[in-house]
């Protein structure tokens, strides 16, 4: 009986801080707290070293809730990518993933070297535990802090933080693998890396379309289908890492190949796993919190302080300058990205490797990643919106989403039903706009079911309900927001190559002969570019009208306030691709090829 008590104790413990993890996020969040940091912290003060006394050792448990808690937020992170927002960027973010995280690694170890006085190998080490961002700690607090990043910027950092962790992951068992056993060459580690990445993206792109086709195919019962993705995701994880292939990459891969495919009850897949990976972030930081042993953090703080800085103020910032300077980022982005290189879990989950194996030292780096990643959640994760703003990388923050719901629709995954509350300062309302991919279908009115037809003409109040494709869903939002006030252009505007956002396209029509549809004559040309675009409207966005050309000048209150013409005169023949370019378009249609997306 004592021992079934003891592992009820054990039950209602680790319940209890798992509990005080969750609420104290709503006082993290009220203060602007790093709510990782909070975690760590509750598992300190669990610990033996502190008012909870909690006597734990166990790094073989800690490496396992470890691995599957960064196989599911990997999981999760590629589920939310949308390949079309990081495709532009790919280039540059495995650059910085790859090239990024060894050039961190290699430019810290000197410091760690001299500072902890270790050998040139097991200084590589802890250069290599510290390298690699945290996708969880870079969009946990970019969400937090209510920040709208610049689209490149963002899908940069996403796709870095995504794919940077399985380079650093093996980095690190190369280098615990050279320290324990002796000897390994340059041409080993490399044909390793190959190997283990090649396979990996292999496992997970294959893994990813089985599980959206089993998905598909295999009538669950309702309710089943998020357990079901989320143990799908663990089993390609498992079975890589069993096959020597990363499975930290492959199971990132799998969660963009089924993110970006029609499959049954998304939305209800992507609530669980946001749960699940909230829950896992939680656990596993409590736990390496309890493994921290700050009596023993003494003789090694002053150390590892001087790294985090080295780490933070030149390693990663030469690191990113070095690696971006092919590409044309301003250098406003090259100092964001380097100062959002937030370390978190990933880094501490790395240093629990050397004490898995029974390194020597082995508590040196847990402590100095320890130490690392709480400089860097307070330093860095403090400081994120004031950066972002300063370097104007940050943009106007939108007027909160309204309350869409979204309703998977049985025996069919081309649409869904998408439902808002029509504001009366909406642009649906105020302009009666929708998107030429969306379609009216039922309203409610005080708790009556009607058509559209029926509704007629539609009241603020109402509920309506559309159809519209899944991976469009969420841009019906614009619709039903409040429409912010516009600055508009000169209202004589109306010249060969400018035209102001207001004019109709039965005037365009008048001037330039262009051939206009009677249903659309009546329609702005900001108008046309909300029914016609699948996202808000950017500078540069373009759409064909008859045979010219319109492309979005500029944006005030989310809508297009200047035009330009491009007259089929005007059109001269592009000068052909470069090398450069030809090769990114091939590795794209690739992709397409293979991930189907």
């Amino acid at each position: 009986m004592a021992s079934l008590d003891s592992v009820s104790l054990a039950i209602l413990l680790g319940a209890v801080l798992v509990m005080a993890g969750i609420l104290s996020s709503l006082l993290a969040l009220r203060f602007g707290a790093p709510l990782l940091l909070v975690f760590l912290v509750i598992g300190m003060l669990a610990g033996d070293s502190g008012p909870g006394q909690l006597q734990f050792d166990d790094v073989r448990t800690t490496y396992l809730v470890g691995s599957v808690a960064l196989a599911l937020i990997l999981f999760d992170g590629g589920l939310r990518t949308r390949f079309a927002s990081i495709r532009t960027v790919l280039a540059p973010s495995l650059v910085l993933a790859t090239v990024g995280v060894l050039l961190t690694a290699l430019v810290t170890a000197p410091f760690a070297k001299y500072t902890l006085d270790l050998n040139w190998a097991e200084s590589l080490l802890v250069g290599a535990v510290v390298a690699s961002t945290d996708a969880a700690a870079v969009f946990l607090l970019v969400h937090t802090q209510g920040l709208r990043l610049r689209p490149r910027v963002g899908a940069t950092l996403e796709a870095e933080s995504g794919t940077n962790d399985p380079f650093a992951i093996f980095l690190t068992l190369m280098l615990v693998e050279y320290i324990s056993v002796g000897s390994s060459s340059a041409g080993h580690v490399l044909m390793e890396f190959v190997l283990e990445a090649a396979l990996g993206a292999v496992v997970g792109v294959f893994g990813g379309r089985l599980v959206v086709i089993a998905l598909n195919k295999v009538a669950l019962p309702q309710g089943l289908h998020a357990p079901f993705v989320t143990t799908g995701a663990l089993v390609i994880f498992g079975g890589s890492q069993i096959m020597h292939a990363s499975g930290f990459l492959a199971v990132y891969l799998a969660g963009i190949i089924i993110g970006n495919r029609p499959t049954r009850a998304h939305n209800s897949v992507v609530t669980f796993l946001d749960a699940a990976t909230w829950l896992a972030q939680i656990v596993m930081f409590v736990l390496l919190g309890l493994l921290v042993s700050p009596s023993r953090l003494g003789a090694s703080v002053l150390p590892a302080v001087a790294v985090a800085l080295v780490l933070m103020l030149v390693a990663r910032p030469l690191a990113v300058f070095v690696c971006l300077s092919p590409f044309r980022f301003n250098w406003r982005e090259k100092i964001f990205i380097a100062w959002t290189g937030l370390r978190g879990a990933v880094a501490i989950f790395l240093a629990s490797i050397p004490m898995l194996v029974g390194l020597s030292k082995a508590y040196l780096y847990f402590d100095v990643a320890f130490v690392v990643v709480i400089i860097s959640l307070l330093l860095q994760g403090w400081t994120l919106a004031p950066a972002a703003r300063k370097l104007h990388v940050a943009l106007p923050r939108a007027e909160r989403g309204p309350r869409r719901v979204e309703l998977d629709l049985p025996g069919q995954l081309e649409q869904q039903l998408v439902g808002y509350p029509v504001r009366p300062k909406s642009l649906y309302f105020r302009r009666g706009l929708i998107p030429s991919w969306s379609k009216p279908t039922l309203v409610i009115r005080n708790e009556n079911i009607l058509t559209p037809t029926e509704a007629d003409p539609i009241a603020p109040g109402d509920y309506i309900y559309l159809l519209a494709p899944p991976e469009k869903a969420e841009s019906l939002d614009r619709f039903f927001v409040d429409m912010q006030p516009s600055t508009a252009p000169d209202p004589h505007l109306l010249g060969d190559f400018m035209v102001s956002g207001e004019h109709t396209l039965a005037e365009l029509a008048e001037i330039y002969g262009v051939k206009v549809s009677e249903d659309e004559s009546k329609l702005t040309l900001a108008d046309y570019f909300d029914v016609h675009l699948d996202r808000a409207p950017k500078e540069g966005a373009e759409l064909a009208l008859d045979e010219i050309v319109l492309v979005a000048r500029s944006i005030s209150g989310g809508r297009v306030n200047v035009v330009g013409l491009r007259l089929p005169e005007d059109d001269e023949t592009p000068p052909p691709p470069t090398r450069t370019q030809a090769l990114r378009k091939k590795l794209a249609e690739l992709w397409s090829s293979v991930a189907g997306v």
